[in-house]
């Protein structure tokens, strides 16, 4: 199926309370990840590489980032005269954003104006490199009328009202449980769809006209019966930010070879918006290993194992290990960070040492004096 037949919905404003350190003054979409990356960047390649080049960004509030971050899509060959990308912040009283159902009965018209015969709908707080046309093949194969990605893996421990999928020897959809405690390995939605866009159309219309407005539990749990609600199981890299520990650790994750092969795939590569800089300025007595260090950053200290945005400047006898550090920050002399998050231009003052855990890295704030 050719990619134009296929349109894409992204939510770029879901789940934000589970990391309300980093989306204060951003929302989920626009959270730097990986040394020059932002969430929105994976789900928003995914889609292009797929063929896809009609999308549409819904956010809700803080969206200035992430307008600034995508503009007009051109980064991703989305800024055209036919398709493109479509930011579609609310239109009417906010509160019509407060869930899944309302927010798409609120692009109703957007979704009407279209003529793409389907949709791939996903979240910005998974990171992964999917093939969307390999999940077109299986969902006409299956001749289903929506298929589910799924991942097998142990529920990640915040997800919110997540839903557990049984299914037959086939691949269909044969039970969902929602916020259900299991134990071990259980087949979970990974939040991405894939559906015909009238079919989608003709659901939310009926679910809100009975005020019956859970997306997961009125769709997919109260449909599976009537429809043809298929799997399909993806087997990659694929965190899903559910907590500040969840952050820490996927970007932790791409110090392995293998993630980066897995996630950074030369054939599906991740396109983002380009910073130029100069090349990094490693000083005489500076020392860096097994870290990911972006372009235009200054080190004069010692980095071990830790992320670093553009921009950023390790002190004079100062050590960091462990860390994810966003662009512009300036850590001074004689310091000593360790397992920490540091936002968005942040100044260090000589002499100072932080230290969390792997299991509760300490997060600063953007813009802070320290």
């Amino acid at each position: 199926m050719r990619g134009n037949n296929i349109m894409g919905i992204i939510f770029a404003n879901l789940h934000e309370n589970l990391i309300s350190e980093l989306t204060e003054v951003r929302i989920m979409g626009a959270v730097p990840f990986g040394g020059k990356y932002r969430l929105i960047d994976f789900p928003l390649s995914n889609m292009v590489n797929s063929g896809i080049n009609k999308v549409g960004v819904i956010t809700k509030s803080n969206y200035q980032s992430i307008m600034d971050h995508v503009g007009n899509g051109k980064a991703w060959d989305l800024s055209r005269k036919q398709g493109g990308l479509f930011i579609l912040p609310p239109f009417t009283d906010k509160s019509e954003y407060s869930n899944r159902m309302t927010t798409l009965n609120s692009i109703l018209p957007f979704l009407r104006n279209s003529t793409q015969e389907y949709v791939v709908i996903s979240d910005c707080d998974t990171v992964c490199n999917i093939d969307y046309q390999d999940v077109c093949r299986k969902h006409l194969a299956n001749n289903a009328d929506i298929t589910l990605v799924y991942k097998r893996d142990v529920l990640p421990e915040k997800l919110h009202d997540p839903a557990i999928l049984s299914f037959d020897s086939r691949s269909k959809v044969i039970d969902v449980l929602i916020k259900k405690d299991v134990s071990g390995a259980c087949s979970y939605y990974m939040n991405m769809m894939f559906i015909k866009r009238e079919l989608l159309i003709e659901l939310v219309d009926n679910c809100i006209s009975r005020n019956t407005l859970n997306f997961k539990r009125d769709i997919i749990q109260g449909k599976y019966k009537e429809l043809n609600i298929y799997g399909y199981e993806f087997k990659g890299f694929s965190p899903m930010i559910t907590s500040i520990t969840d952050y820490f650790n996927a970007n932790m994750a791409l110090m392995d070879p293998e993630v980066r092969a897995d996630l950074f795939n030369s054939d599906n590569p991740i396109y983002t918006k380009v910073r130029d800089d100069m090349p990094t300025k490693y000083g005489l007595g500076s020392k860096v290993k097994n870290s990911l260090i972006a372009n235009g950053c200054n080190i004069e200290g010692e980095v071990e194992n830790c992320i670093l945005f553009k921009g950023v400047h390790i002190g004079k006898n100062t050590k960091v290990s462990n860390c994810v550090i966003m662009q512009d920050t300036k850590i001074g002399a004689d310091g000593n960070l360790s397992y920490v998050i540091v936002d968005k231009d942040v100044t260090f003052k000589n002499e100072r040492t932080i230290v969390g855990y792997v299991s509760r890295p300490v997060y600063i704030s953007k813009g802070s004096v320290v």
